[in-house]
């Protein structure tokens, strides 16, 4: 059971802004019928509904106990790779590497994370996953793009599995030292990230103007990236008292969380732009695919983990 008393205050503040931009949604629905902003409104209320959900699923995980939290973010890796992967030009020779990268990969660097093996854990897909796969696809055979085929199809589990692999390794891999704050850190991460990503996008919608990366992102602004940055800063500076952090490294590492967050949306963007999509997936309403709602905390998630590993002490996890 990972959820004390500071994580149910968290969590019922979260619950608390849910209601209330449930009751707004629900009001903006039932009153703008005949309006020309029908289409946002009912996104708007798509995207509120889907939220409880999510926190749900994330409460009902971290009730479970940390291998809880290890399966939910091992399904929603094994998702977001089946996302990437199928935007990506595949060939029959790939076939028995994706079956390692979805069936043996996948499975294996979560394994190795919930024995905390720290060593394994941070060269497993970086150094051993590049070699076996690399060479899998060449024992196949198939020369045809080949170079873009192994390029697409590392860089898919480094984003999906690797990167966001860091967030349940608050729970397993910490020093001893800080150990005792993993839930508070994980849930920190978690919420200091999605709230600069949905409150960039509410900013943007009510005062966006001017763009940030139009050919990447055209609903990204400069508006909504202020409003959004300063908004989760501000919320992370004020949960410091739960971490490790003062509330001045609190405001820093927040700040950390949402650049790397937005940049990784960047990236994620420029990707679907390549292949001439605008979502990754329709599984989760008004969001899109589980690649969209995780694409930013994918890039933080990593940047959190090994700053804050720097920061307090070395590592005493298993080699």
């Amino acid at each position: 059971m990972l959820l004390d008393r500071e994580s149910w205050i968290v969590l019922g503040g979260v619950g608390s802004l849910l209601t209330i931009a449930t009751l707004i949604a629900l009001v903006l629905r039932l009153t703008s019928k005949q309006s020309k902003n029908r289409p946002t409104i009912e996104n708007l209320f798509d995207r509120t509904l889907a939220w409880w959900v999510m926190v749900a699923v994330l409460i009902a995980a971290l009730a479970i106990g940390r291998y809880g939290v290890l399966v939910l973010f091992a399904l929603l890796s094994f998702r977001a790779l089946r996302e990437v992967v199928t935007l990506a030009h595949t060939r029959r020779g790939d076939h028995r590497t994706l079956f390692w990268a979805f069936f043996v990969a996948v499975p294996l660097q979560y394994l190795v994370l919930g024995l905390s093996w720290y060593g394994t854990f941070v060269v497993l897909l970086p150094v051993w996953g590049f070699l076996i796969l690399t060479i899998r696809t060449a024992a196949a055979g198939d020369t045809t793009r080949f170079f873009e085929r192994i390029s697409r199809l590392f860089w898919s589990l480094m984003i999906c599995v690797f990167f966001l692999s860091h967030v349940p390794a608050l729970l397993f891999v910490l020093p001893s030292t800080i150990a005792e704050y993993g839930a508070h850190l994980l849930i920190f991460l978690l919420l200091v990230a999605q709230i600069s990503d949905v409150m960039q996008y509410v900013f943007g919608k009510l005062f966006g103007r001017h763009k940030v990366a139009p050919s990447l992102s055209p609903s990204k602004t400069w508006e909504g990236l202020i409003g959004g940055i300063f908004t989760a800063c501000a919320i992370g500076t004020g949960l410091w008292w739960m971490t490790p952090f003062s509330w001045w490294q609190a405001t820093f590492i927040s700040l950390l969380i949402c650049m790397m967050g937005f940049f990784g949306g960047l990236v994620m963007s420029a990707i679907k732009r390549d292949a001439g999509v605008k979502d990754w997936g329709t599984l989760i309403p008004g969001h899109g695919g589980v690649m969209d709602r995780i694409d930013g905390l994918a890039f933080a998630a990593p940047a959190f983990f090994h700053v804050v590993m720097y920061f307090y002490s070395n590592v005493d996890g298993k080699l």
